[in-house]
């Protein structure tokens, strides 16, 4: 309960009806800062660089469907070793704290228009799965490594958090990659269970989530808007927490959210959570509607749904439908209406089906896929570029040097040019075919980075043998040891013909099982992605003809072929290739990490290294900067309308009277 000058807690008793009220300032929660170190910071200038470059693959439709859209994050939350020895060994007791830490985690993101669904729990009752120490970046390292290898082949979800016992170095208290939602590698951080009260917890818990999502931290420089007062606790993307505990996001929040979201972060979150893998069982309340329910609009007291009963979750006279993003006015919308526009050009839009109040769920092109209008290819739903690597981090004007600069850097193999680092830490070199995977390379620009305070520019001279030379400019952001900085090429980038940086490798397309589709509908086709809780259809070859041509072929398959089967849907399978590892294995950082954020009680003090002895053919500047025929017509046809079906376009034709 937040007032004017004070913060009361009201929580229910053990046993009876009776609830305890207590002011905030009695809880013991342990102050932290955000354990990354280096608070980077967006000025405003980079803000407007970025909304720049999403605008030129977004349309303005879709920047407020991404935000009216309510996003569900299907949530996963592991408690180590620690945690449960720290909780009386009583897993019942775990499972019921951590619970309620997503509770309140939900609460804070309702403002967003996000809901965090809590679809499992998890107890490491027997010992750590996986290795969890004082060291944060290698326990983050390690749990992000399990999650993808061991968690998420068995119970698919969004987003996992681990809760520790285990007291980290320092003053962190918790720790995430940026900008890593729905991804199989990234997606998720870790939380030291800081204070007696669970909100303590659940509030490192949303901020290192928000960090997940795209949310940097609120800084002086940003100017940041904050409804609630430092003396209140500030908003929840502050770098350091304490009493008292921030519960709301800031306007900075607020923009770096929806500039990810333009971007094509949280691809997988536009599907409602299946409600028989929700913990705590059904309950009329929650805002899902389950078996039973013909609505949920939540709490009587926080329901405005004009179409729903709050109390009995049933319809009122009239109405069809309540919520979702095919439903109006209480009605369905009719089979056709456009619910989601595409973010990018490599994703798709959703039709209502007409019988389903709920968008279908998002569809977007096989990784692989060329992308339209721009020089690269898509991956998990995204183009990525160089060029749009180069004016996020040197802004407008900025774009990719020669590759001789790739070339020439990237095979020093030290912080300042590599491919990432190996399984022993060391800093790796490029072999010249993998130069254009590592760290970036740009020419023009603003004078220094624009993306932080510890930012610093490597300027690089490369003589040429026809006489003159040529400057390269790269960055590299002061992090821990074990943390890669954004200046590093991000995977799905294209690093030459029908190739793309995968594992800091530039690899051809085909190993992502990229068909030709084009060659097979008249060069009209395209491979898709369906996101069904990070699931796509595996392998798939079939196509789906855009513009009008999609109707007249399937009118003309429908008439001609009214006999012939449509093939069966491949089965789903995780949207990420997973190979068997064993349970902890060394962590490798050679693959792309984005910049990772946590919460240590003080920023410790950044000092810049002296520039190396440079090689004697290069020149570095270090700058530091601040703050068919017939028979193959017929299978054409029964593939284009099997997948038309898939993607939402069958309701068009059924519209149509087909």
């Amino acid at each position: 309960i937040s007032l004017e000058h004070e913060v009361y807690v009201l929580e229910p008793m053990e046993e009876g009806n009776t609830h305890r009220l207590y002011r905030g300032e009695h809880l013991k929660l342990t102050q932290g800062t955000c354990g990354h170190g280096h608070n980077i910071s967006y000025p405003t200038e980079m803000m407007n660089t970025t909304g720049a470059v999403f605008s030129s693959h977004s349309s303005q439709k879709h920047k407020r469907d991404a935000q009216s859209s309510t996003k569900h994050v299907e949530l996963i939350i592991v408690a180590d070793n620690r945690e449960y020895q720290k909780q009386g060994k009583d897993v019942e007791k775990v499972k019921q704290r951590l619970a309620e830490i997503a509770n309140y985690v939900d609460k804070f993101y309702r403002s967003l228009n996000i809901r965090v669904a809590l679809v499992g729990l998890e107890v490491w009752s027997d010992g750590d799965k996986c290795s969890i120490t004082q060291d944060p970046f290698t326990s983050l390292h390690e749990f992000l490594d399990w999650r993808k290898v061991k968690l998420l082949p068995q119970r698919p979800h969004d987003n996992a958090q681990l809760i520790s016992g285990v007291y980290f170095q320092g003053t962190t208290i918790g720790m995430a990659p940026i900008m890593s939602m729905c991804t199989a590698e990234q997606s998720g951080g870790i939380v030291m269970d800081h204070s007696d009260n669970p909100l303590g917890a659940a509030v490192t818990l949303a901020h290192e989530l928000g960090h997940n999502f795209g949310m940097n931290h609120d800084t002086p420089e940003r100017g940041c808007g904050c409804r609630a007062t430092v003396d209140r606790g500030g908003c929840i993307m502050t770098p350091s927490t304490g009493y008292p505990f921030p519960t709301v996001f800031s306007t900075c929040s607020k923009k770096d959210l929806a500039a990810s979201m333009e971007k094509g972060v949280g691809m997988c979150l536009f599907n409602m959570p299946e409600v028989k893998v929700l913990y705590g069982g059904q309950k009329c309340g929650n805002g899902y509607v389950e078996e039973g329910e013909q609505c949920d609009c939540g709490d009587v007291e926080e329901c405005l749904n004009p179409c729903c009963n709050a109390s009995t979750c049933t319809l009122k006279d009239e109405a069809v439908c309540a919520h979702g993003q095919c439903c109006e006015d209480c009605q369905l919308k009719p089979a056709g209406t456009r619910c989601r526009e595409s973010s990018n050009s490599c994703d798709l839009p959703e039709f209502c089906t007409g019988a389903d109040p709920q968008c279908p769920a998002n569809v977007y092109l096989h990784d692989g896929h060329t992308c339209q209008g721009v020089d690269g290819h898509c991956y998990n739903g995204i183009c990525q570029t160089h060029e749009q690597q180069c004016i996020t981090l040197w802004g407008q004007g900025a774009k990719p040097a020669p590759g001789i600069c790739f070339e020439r850097v990237n095979s020093a193999g030290d912080p300042y040019g590599n491919c990432g680092k190996d399984s022993k830490g060391s800093f790796a070199k490029c072999e010249a075919r993998d130069a254009k995977c590592g760290k970036i390379q740009c020419q023009g620009g603003a004078n220094r980075p624009v993306i932080g305070t510890n930012a610093v520019s490597i300027e690089t001279n490369i003589p040429l043998q026809e006489g003159g030379r040529i400057l390269c400019r790269g960055t590299h952001v002061y992090l821990g040891d074990d943390m890669p900085d954004p200046g590093l090429v991000l995977t799905g980038t294209k690093c030459g013909e029908n190739m793309m940086c995968i594992n800091r490798q530039c690899q051809n397309i085909s190993v992502l099982g990229v068909h030709d589709c084009s060659t097979k509908c008249s060069r009209h086709g395209v491979s898709i992605y369906l996101t069904v809780f990070t699931v796509s259809l595996r392998n798939i070859s079939e196509c789906v003809t855009v513009g009008i041509l999609v109707a007249f072929l399937c009118l003309l398959c429908v008439g001609i072929i009214p006999q012939s089967p449509l093939q069966t849907v491949d089965s789903v399978v995780l949207s990420h290739g997973l190979r068997r590892l064993p349970p902890c294995p060394p962590v490798h950082l050679s693959h792309p990490l984005p910049l990772a954020l946590g919460l240590p009680l003080t920023p410790p003090h950044i000092h810049s290294s002296p520039p190396r002895a440079p090689p004697p053919a290069l020149t570095h500047t270090y700058t530091s900067a601040p703050a068919a025929g017939t028979a193959g017509r017929s299978l054409a046809c029964q593939n284009v309308c099997k997948i038309a079906m898939v993607s939402g376009i069958m309701p068009v034709l059924q519209k149509l009277h087909i």
